[in-house]
């Protein structure tokens, strides 16, 4: 299950990146800055990275922390002795399957995406060597009061979006299906009310969440199917680190079969950053417009979508809806399982998401009421404006 999360190749502070820093002097960081949960793993670390320093001319002291991760998996930065760096992911084996990466990687790659290169891979320890995509992700690029400056960007995400899609076929990822649906709505009753709000839902309540996941599955089930990044958003986008390069794309290991109005919510109701809902509007059209010319919506044509895009636009809204119910719960279970309460901080933009989305489809007016008494909201008298049937 993908865990949004901050993009696992993003150093937490800039660096040196791109040919300026082939010239620049390599930094050195003390061994002391990695800590190993045992020698073991430390040393296993150490006889594996020892044959590739020699093959790639790694410096191996200056290796340092490059991310955190919401996973068990983490990732090293480690310079190069001609310049420039590599990214050492550490996931250890009996926590992390690194076989969905390599995958999807191979995948993305072939769909013509600018994705990490895989250099060295020990699968049964779980090592991984890999290429660099810079040092700032596409967030910090973004400003929500300036959405006019943020546009060129979010085109760029949407052109890749439309060749990774462009690139799906059935039978090659796991299927976002029924189950899976299911599995993250349960998410949301599990950890974010029970354990993290501490309430009990009585059985009316649970009706209402029921019929609730009820439409919203069946609503997602009816999208035509396309290859699923699945945390497409703009702390899994790299800058270029040059004027002609595209976005860069990191942390596509849960890549599945799905709803192709999955990537688009993402990238446009994120995790981490807001906009209003005319910028939305404005970039979701520029990618209908493109899904429908690369003939990515011909399988929906009889719903409409590939002539009306209210009629696609309420379907990602809907979309929507199901990530954030997810989200809600998934960052609960981060906090209160993992020990994780930096993600948490940021459900309210979720609980908000899912009041927007609530508020304007009136087969959605319970949940919303369920909504608002989970959170303590007062209900507001009068009448709703925008809600559609």
């Amino acid at each position: 299950m993908t865990h949004p999360k901050p993009s696992p190749l993003a150093p937490e502070r800039a660096t040196n990146s791109g040919p300026a820093a082939a010239s620049a002097a390599v930094p050195a960081a003390a061994p002391s800055t990695i800590t190993w949960p045992s020698a073991a793993r430390r040393a296993a670390f150490e006889a594996w990275l020892a044959p590739l320093a020699a093959a790639h001319g790694l410096v191996a002291q200056s290796l340092r922390p490059a991310s955190a991760d919401a996973s068990f998996r983490r990732y090293l930065r480690i310079d190069l002795a001609a310049g420039g760096s590599c990214i050492v992911m550490d996931a250890p084996p009996e926590l992390e399957d690194c076989r969905p990466f390599v995958r999807v990687q191979a995948l993305m790659a072939a769909a013509g995406l600018r994705v990490p290169q895989v250099l060295a891979w020990d699968e049964a320890g779980g090592f991984m060597l890999l290429s660099d995509l810079g040092a700032h992700t596409l967030i910090e690029a973004l400003d929500p009061a300036a959405p006019a400056a943020a546009q060129a960007w979010y085109l760029q995400a949407v052109d890749a979006l439309i060749e990774w899609q462009k690139a799906s076929r059935p039978g090659v990822l796991p299927p976002y299906d029924e189950a899976l649906l299911r599995r993250e709505l349960a998410l949301f009753p599990d950890w974010y009310v029970a354990r993290h709000r501490g309430i009990e839902l009585d059985d009316a309540q649970q009706n209402t969440l029921a019929r609730a996941f009820d439409a919203i599955v069946a609503h997602n089930l009816a999208a035509p199917s396309v290859f699923v990044h699945r945390d497409f958003m703009p702390r899994n986008l790299m800058l270029p680190t040059q004027a002609d390069m595209p976005l860069g794309v990191l942390d596509f290991q849960d890549a599945v079969y799905g709803p192709i109005t999955y990537d688009i919510a993402s990238l446009l109701r994120d995790a981490f950053i807001s906009w209003d809902e005319e910028f939305v509007i404005d970039i979701t059209v520029r990618y209908w417009e493109k899904a429908r010319r690369a003939g990515l919506l011909g399988a929906a044509s009889a719903s409409g979508w590939g002539v009306d895009f209210g009629e696609f636009y309420r379907s990602v809204e809907w979309m929507g809806l199901q990530r954030h119910l997810k989200v809600a719960g998934i960052f609960a279970r981060l906090t209160l399982r993992d020990g994780k309460p930096k993600y948490l901080a940021d459900a309210p933009r979720f609980i908000a998401y899912i009041r927007a989305t609530a508020s304007r489809y009136r087969e959605l007016a319970p949940l919303l009421h369920l909504i608002d008494q989970i959170e303590g909201v007062q209900e507001q008298s009068g009448w709703a404006f925008g809600r559609v049937s």
